[in-house]
């Protein structure tokens, strides 16, 4: 089956009236585009802005963590565009809510949208990639932390967490940290059902005594 097709034209040209081609209209300056192979694609700052505007709330932020992780721009930058150059833009509120969170620290797609569950649910932003330090050498790295609380989440991805070494690693840094004194609520992929969310939530204000 072919991906859905969107296709928009600049200001003054007929955008498509084909059936299964949605499409528009963008207002496109120099600035906002690159030449790849002698092809013209916008920037990745400009990309980051269209999808925070167009894609659902956990796949906007992951795609603009992910802009971000690969090129060198800030919510910083990405902010100020959307200031300047978004306003009345459909679905420009939700780009200027999300915007500020985005961040080149999300190491993958899961964790930009625990992360944006966990902000949409009210829970405080947790510290990325934190290390734990075992005898004064950081030693176990926990995706998403609240480190006064000694309170983890992780994010157990199928690529990186499926072979037989991989769980016994998993098993071991497990056991070491719970040791410690620390919670750790370990997600997989099959946690984003509105049950499991509100399942997990429930655990991450349990373990920081939130009501």
């Amino acid at each position: 089956m072919a991906p859905p097709l969107e296709c928009y034209v600049l200001r003054g040209h007929d955008p498509t009236n084909r059936p299964e081609c949605a499409g528009g209209t963008r207002d496109l300056l120099p600035v906002d585009w690159i030449e790849i192979g002698g092809v013209r694609v916008t920037t990745p700052l400009r990309t980051a802005a269209d999808l925070a505007c167009k894609l659902p709330r956990r796949q906007a932020v992951a795609a603009g963590d992910a802009l971000m992780r690969g090129h060198d721009f800030t919510s910083v930058d990405l902010v100020d565009l959307l200031e300047r150059r978004y306003r009345r833009r459909r679905g420009v509120r939700q780009a200027r809510e999300l915007a500020p969170i985005m961040t080149p620290a999300a190491e993958s797609q899961a964790e930009s949208w625990v992360r944006t569950v966990m902000r949409d649910h009210g829970l405080p932003p947790p510290v990325l990639q934190h290390w734990v330090a075992v005898d004064g050498v950081p030693t176990y790295r926990l995706d998403l932390a609240y480190p006064h609380a000694k309170v983890a989440v992780e994010h157990n991805g199928e690529e990186f967490h499926s072979s037989s070494a991989d769980r016994e690693a998993d098993r071991i840094r497990l056991e070491w940290l719970r040791a410690h004194g620390w919670t750790v609520i370990v997600l997989t992929k099959d946690e984003f059902t509105p049950e499991a969310i509100d399942r997990w939530i429930r655990e991450i204000r349990t373990a920081l005594g939130l009501r």
